[in-house]
């Protein structure tokens, strides 16, 4: 019996892949370690040269580990850099995103394959477990239709494309029978759910909050333009949780027209506030050190960020990714300038953060995730974690903690 490993590297979109090929391997076997394994998946990210080189770095090294183990190649990179490993025997066989579904197929061959597909399958598999997980993602999308300057994505994933909510609600229906209670929509480009014909993703949250067993619903990301009237009178239901996170990716708008985005600040800014208003954190994606950024453009966006009701940050420093237009602009900013700005940027949103987590006075809904060493670690509805000390077993409860301290590195609580 064969035995397989999966190595996944980057979004959620990539590890919910990854529960895809698993649901669909068969009769075969899951490795615990790439030592074990007969065959290694690497599922590949390929959203910046250094991605790339990473699993270009991690093929590498698992080859010299197991050098009796096949080494196949999926993901995103597979469509950048999976034909050059394959023609240098780096990898014994590489498919694309419209064929993982045919895992089971691919593990019985014995001679090397090249099978990239296309860019507009999506998955019809209904995913019923996540191993090691409290919380379900579902993907209810795939694709983008914007074209920002710095992203490779939409070329490699295609244009935007909706799963059918059939498939989608039987899924939720399946986890939910299963105990998952928290639910988190993830795709390439989530907000643009449903656009094709006429759906909407608020549509789709009101529906899965009608199955037995949901809980929570979390969005991965959404654009500003996605927030529409419909979407923010799901804003007040108990079963949304009170953390948005919403893309700018720069709050200058000259750096928002270099990297071709449709935000600006004005709107960011009024839409940011009437949310925080409605009782949400928030958080947002923004890039430090894209090409153009200079110190007038960096000082105007620390004090637009200083405006912003923010409570998270997913901040990035620019990395180049050949074959987007950014890649070609000028001038770059140097590394040392980049990575300065970056813990600036950082640092002002931990302090939001703190501001936010010591101003409330009401209760956390928590999912208690993972233990470790005694204590408990879990999320609540706002998207900050929280440490519990208890003497019994809480992993996988929800519980409702009224008692709890807002401390600098994270909240605490005690049962």
């Amino acid at each position: 019996m064969k035995r397989v490993f999966f190595k996944t590297f980057g979004c959620r979109t990539n590890q919910f892949d990854t529960q895809v090929m698993i649901s669909r391997l068969g009769e075969f076997e899951i490795a615990k370690s790439e030592e074990e394994a007969d065959v290694i998946v690497v599922n590949s990210c390929t959203v910046t040269n250094g991605a790339d080189s990473g699993v270009r770095g991690y093929i590498n090294q698992v080859g010299r580990k197991n050098e009796k183990a096949k080494i196949f190649l999926t993901g995103c990179g597979a469509i950048t850099k999976g034909e050059s490993l394959f023609k240098s025997n780096k990898v014994d066989g590489v498919f694309g995103h419209s064929e993982k579904e045919k895992i089971s197929r691919f593990l019985k061959r014995e001679e090397r394959f090249y099978e990239i597909g296309d860019l507009e399958h999506i998955d019809t598999t209904v995913v019923e477990q996540f191993v090691g997980k409290s919380r379900a993602f579902i993907k209810i999308q795939e694709g983008c239709d914007f074209r920002c300057s710095y992203c490779i994505i939409p070329y490699v994933r295609g244009d935007a494309r909706s799963q059918r909510e059939d498939i989608i609600l039987k899924q939720v229906e399946k986890l939910a029978a299963n105990g998952f209670g928290e639910f988190i929509l993830t795709g390439t480009n989530v907000g643009s759910y449903g656009k094709e014909r006429g759906d909407s993703i608020a549509k789709l949250m009101k529906r899965m909050s009608l199955i037995r067993g949901v809980r929570r619903i979390r969005v991965g990301s959404l654009e500003p333009i996605q927030i529409t009237d419909e979407f923010k009178e799901i804003l007040k239901e108990p079963w949304m949780a009170k953390h948005l996170h919403i893309a700018l990716q720069h709050t200058s708008d000259r750096m928002l027209e270099l990297m071709n985005r449709r935000n600006r600040f004005k709107d960011d800014l009024k839409l940011f506030e009437e949310i925080a208003e409605a009782g949400y954190a928030i958080g947002t994606d923004f890039i430090v050190g894209h090409p153009g950024e200079g110190e007038d453009e960096w000082k105007e966006a620390v004090m637009r960020l200083k405006m912003l009701p923010l409570t998270h940050i997913h901040a990035f420093t620019y990395s180049k990714r050949d074959g987007t237009p950014s890649s070609t602009m000028k001038p770059q900013v140097p590394g040392d300038i980049a990575k300065s700005r970056h813990r600036e940027l950082t640092q002002i949103v931990r302090e939001k953060n703190y501001i936010f987590r010591s101003s409330l006075d009401s209760a956390l809904e928590v999912l208690v995730e993972s233990e470790k060493e005694g204590k408990y670690v879990g999320l609540d509805q706002y998207f900050n974690k929280i440490e519990i000390e208890s003497e019994r077993d809480i992993k996988g409860e929800w519980l409702m903690l009224e008692s709890f301290e807002a401390a600098k590195e994270g909240n605490r609580g005690r049962l």
